[in-house]
């Protein structure tokens, strides 16, 4: 059970406290119960972007002063949330939702600016970013996508050094110094955030393949909201890639 999202890590569904595999089948994790519980975090995350994206941009097409208070208290809430969810996995009925809520926050305020600069690109964006899950478990489902070993080494290994590269360019940007291929619209940065987006995407099918194995194994009710949110992080970042993939584009 490898999956490359670091709230599914190889472990979750090993290392829950005694007595986690259990007998009623009305007691268990299902794939229906995480579909459903997957939807309501969705609906829930839709309800706060909305507020922030009224907040962020004006009746004029401009975007509000301090606006981004929204975007920053956002992304510093959900992860530390998110952090919560991924140590204390039995709390999860309550701190996936309220992950939800906080993210949308940050998602409707990056979404207003990338709006107010490049004009109908989060419609396209939400677009890709469904499409592209239905397009993925349509293939896994079918068989056409086998996660074999290592297919999930690769998607990990990309990951990680995805993660890497975003780390050491956030401490980079204290001392001024920016890494091209990450954040200009040259041929190059194109490629590589369509190499991201690959990625992120490739991330929903182990996602998949996880939450299945989490119900074959019968765990607990409530990690259906644990694989939930799980598959909310994936989202999240496939989101917010596509809408870097497009503006990039769109400046060219």
């Amino acid at each position: 059970m490898r999956s490359g999202n670091p709230a599914l890590s190889e472990s979750t569904f090993l290392d829950l406290a005694s007595g986690s595999v259990v007998t009623s089948p009305d007691q268990a994790m299902t794939i229906n119960g995480t579909v459903n519980k997957t939807g309501i975090l969705l609906l829930l995350t839709v309800i706060t972007a909305a507020f922030a994206w009224s907040q962020t941009i004006g009746v004029d097409g401009q975007i509000a002063p301090g606006a981004m208070i929204y975007a920053i208290g956002g992304a510093i809430g959900g992860l530390v949330l998110a952090l919560v969810t991924v140590f204390k996995k039995e709390w999860s009925p309550v701190t996936a939702p309220m992950y939800a809520l906080v993210e949308g926050f940050f998602l409707g305020a990056i979404s207003a600016v990338f709006e107010a600069r490049f004009p109908g690109i989060v419609f396209q964006a939400v677009l890709l970013t469904f499409g592209t899950l239905f397009a993925l478990l349509v293939a896994y489902r079918s068989g056409l996508i086998k996660v074999t070993e290592n297919f999930k080494l690769g998607v990990v290994a990309a990951t990680g050094g995805i993660a890497l590269l975003y780390l050491a360019s956030f401490v980079l940007s204290f001392f001024n110094i920016n890494v091209p291929v990450i954040h200009e619209a040259s041929w190059l940065g194109i490629a590589f955030s369509l190499f991201v987006v690959v990625v992120a995407a490739l991330n929903l099918v182990l996602d998949f393949d996880f939450i299945e194995n989490g119900a074959a194994a019968r765990a607990p009710k409530y990690m259906e909201w644990y694989g939930a949110f799980g598959l909310m992080v994936t989202l999240v970042w496939l989101y917010v890639e596509f809408l870097r993939l497009l503006s990039k584009l769109n400046q060219r």
